[in-house]
């Protein structure tokens, strides 16, 4: 029988090993962004450049036992932003009304600037919120509307921001009208029109997506933003899919008010979100939890929400790193390309039908195919069965298919894993 003090060493031997892996190491962070700084070469030939992307594989924790295609619903973070994040939670652990509150806490305000910076608009326009839904919904809340008053958006948008207005409208007897929009749609001018032409003396707001989360749409929110401020209307952006999957800032967009999640493209820890709202908006949008009177005109007041971990909103520092030292464009191109590989094999306008834009203006890493003849459902659950690959069943009533989104992390030998899969199941139809 083990005597205590031999327990108390097993047990720390133990611990040791469990948080080995996990140990925070700035310099392996360093080395691969030297690594990654090390290629030249324009986006597109980066792209192609399988040993740039092995580089980035490597620091990815992901189970290569199944081959995740759904990384628009939620992305894995890479090691060190993990150990980032047990770092300052074990930090915060050991005094927590200390160690979290007063030491890391403050630290907060350093990752709003980098975001701010990365964005390109300034750090008193950023608040680092736990996802784009709790984005949208300060913005969705935060409007005074009136029974009669009316909100426009497509019948495209987060169903979670459709039954926000609808929400409202029980409650407080305001108006959601939506409008539909061309699968695929490429003609700018159509989009902007169809919203113009939706608009009546009692549209309040509109809520936009910058993409389409069912078929990886980009969508013209400048031409839409601009058309609104003329008429006096707020445009509230859904960025959930779009920050630090393509390559664009604020100037881009010009929008007033703009939400993301930053744990899907930008790689940070999950639960991690990002509101921006132009400074002189800040004041008449009601946080969502109550702020004291003197926040006002504090864009800090949309980060009132209680306890929280500090961890998960530090690291995100760390995912920014990553994703600057891979590029934006240059992470662009490489999401085009995979995506290109399997639907130059696979589409051919007959029995499998693309719902997305070929055109890089209005599609990037997100894609919705289909399979005619097949439910959505039976070919997302028969790739998973049999094929160990997960993607996401999309059933609207316009279009249907399966929804592929691919990463950085995505390998060429699992690309051609899918497109092998996919043939199979053409094959029976």
């Amino acid at each position: 029988m083990d005597t205590r003090k031999q327990f108390l060493k097993k047990i720390g031997s133990g611990a040791a090993a469990l948080t080995a892996g996990a140990f925070f190491n700035p310099l392996k962070s360093q080395q691969l962004q030297e690594e990654l700084n090390s290629y030249s070469g324009t986006a597109q030939e980066i792209a192609i450049n399988e040993d740039f992307w092995s580089t980035v594989q490597q620091a990815f924790t992901v189970d290569r036992s199944l081959i995740n295609l759904n990384n628009g619903g939620v992305s894995p973070s890479p090691e060190f932003v993990q150990a980032a994040m047990k770092k300052h939670l074990d930090f915060s652990n050991q005094a927590p009304v200390y160690n979290m509150w007063r030491i890391l806490e403050p630290r907060r305000e350093g990752v709003r600037q980098r975001l701010a910076k990365n964005f390109g608009v300034d750090t008193e326009e950023i608040a680092i919120t736990r996802n784009a839904s709790e984005s949208l919904q300060i913005c969705q809340f935060g409007f005074d509307l009136k029974a009669g008053d009316e909100v426009l958006t497509t019948d495209q948008d987060y169903p979670r921001m459709i039954n926000t207005f609808k929400q409202r409208e029980r409650r407080e007897g305001i108006k959601l009208n939506q409008i539909s929009i061309p699968v695929p749609a490429e003609d700018d001018t159509e989009i902007v029109r169809r919203f113009e032409e939706a608009i009546t003396p009692n549209t309040k707001l509109i809520l936009m997506c910058h993409i389409i989360n069912l078929t990886g749409q980009i969508l013209p929110v400048k031409k839409v933003v601009q058309m609104a401020r003329k008429k006096g209307i707020p445009v509230i952006v859904d960025g959930a899919h779009a920050y630090a999957h393509f390559e664009f800032n604020h100037a881009d967009l010009d929008c007033d008010y703009y939400t993301t999640s930053l744990h899907k493209w930008l790689f940070a820890p999950h639960g991690t979100g990002m509101l921006y709202v132009r400074k002189n908006k800040i004041k008449d949008l009601w946080p969502l939890m109550a702020a004291a009177e003197s926040q006002d005109n504090d864009v800090r007041k949309f980060e009132e929400i209680g306890t929280h971990p500090a961890a998960n909103f530090l690291a995100i520092g760390e995912a920014l790193t990553f994703h600057e030292g891979i590029g934006s464009a240059r992470k662009e191109a490489r999401l085009k390309y995979l995506n290109d590989l399997w639907i130059d094999e696979l589409v051919d306008g007959d029995k499998v039908v693309l719902h997305t834009s070929r055109n890089p203006k209005y599609a990037c890493g997100i894609a919705t195919v289909q399979i005619k003849g097949l439910e959505p459902n039976e070919l997302n659950g028969t790739l998973w069965r049999d094929y160990r690959i997960i993607t996401t069943p999309i059933n609207h009533a316009q279009f249907q298919g399966i929804r592929v989104t691919p990463n950085v992390y995505t390998t060429l030998e699992e690309i051609d894993r899918f497109i092998g899969a996919m043939k199979d199941q053409v094959k029976k139809v």
